[in-house]
């Protein structure tokens, strides 16, 4: 019993690496978006260039490859995470639940970068097919996220690993509401940070008049959605965190919610400085913790009200 114990222990801060390692992909791969490197490793997948390792590379190439090689090794993490979870837990357990998800995330997220490489969805491309995929990418990672997260939180607790498990979902519709607008916002997001890597503004004004412009791309005049999906998506946030003020869920919300005043801040600053790289990343830092913070909110008010 001492040994699964241990196990379990060493399990749970596993799956704190694999959670920080994978954001850590993810902001390379908008790395690999904003540098237009996407493309660094041609039309070639899994293979960069028609090399297993790419000999004399461009500056590009290095991007590309590294977030290929990144990718791959948060892959081999969640399949130890999910071999290790069937090992120590029960059948129907929450936490084997939880890894199982992971998997199936992590395996449509490497689908979806496949699919961008080999449709030539990268680097300079302009079509609607693009920024399409870039938004299911988006969603996508978001469920990986959340994967990834209910494998760690549910890790917390030696009865998660035991059957019958009971419900993690929230049956909430303020937090699905919430949830939802987040992964809307997200896929604005996204778009309007292609746009402003296809397409950089000279100056503020330049931006703005080029967001009213029927003449300018199609991303550059989805931006104005950004904003106005923020301004709903935070009156959703503060309306759900409402229900989280027991005194159990205190750090959860203050949490979330200086989170969410922050994201606003840097969102405000990303739009002034006109969307350099490094604000970009920072940005997107933010959103994903938001988004983990929130989730977090879901999951432990469900098993409080499953355990009472």
């Amino acid at each position: 019993m001492t040994g699964v114990t241990g196990s379990r222990k060493l399990f749970f801060n596993f799956q704190i690496f694999s959670l920080v390692y994978c954001l850590a992909v993810i902001l390379w791969g908008a790395y690999v978006r904003a540098t237009g490197s996407g493309a660094g490793c041609g039309d070639h997948w899994p293979l960069c260039n028609g090399q297993v390792i790419p000999t004399a590379p461009k500056v590009q190439t290095v991007i590309e490859f590294a977030h290929r090689l990144s990718s791959g090794l948060s892959l081999v993490w969640v399949v130890i995470s999910f071999v290790w979870a069937r090992r120590i837990s029960d059948r129907h357990s929450l936490v084997r639940a939880a890894a199982r998800w992971s998997l199936i995330a992590i395996v449509l997220e490497a689908l979806l970068g496949a699919g961008l490489v080999l449709l030539k969805l990268v680097e300079f491309d302009q079509s609607v097919a693009r920024a399409v995929s870039i938004a299911l990418h988006l969603v996508n990672t978001m469920f990986l996220l959340a994967c990834l997260t209910s494998t760690l939180w549910l890790a917390r607790n030696p009865g998660d690993f035991e059957s019958p498990p009971r419900r993690f979902l929230p049956r909430d519709l303020s937090f699905w509401f919430s949830a939802g607008l987040f992964l809307m916002l997200g896929m604005s997001g996204a778009v309007t940070a292609l746009g402003d890597t296809l397409f950089p503004a000279k100056s503020l004004a330049a931006g703005i008049a080029a967001d009213f412009d029927q003449n300018s791309h199609f991303t550059v005049r989805l931006r104005i959605l950004h904003p106005i999906l923020a301004t709903l998506w935070i009156g959703s946030v503060f309306y759900w965190s409402r229900k989280l003020e027991a005194i159990e869920f205190n750090r959860v919300r203050n949490f979330l919610l200086g989170g969410v005043i922050l994201q606003f801040l840097l969102g405000l600053l990303n739009w002034i400085l006109m969307a350099p790289n490094w604000m970009q990343l920072v940005h997107l830092l933010v959103a994903d913790l938001v988004f983990i913070a929130l989730w977090i909110s879901g999951i432990t008010h469900e098993t409080r009200k499953s355990r009472f």
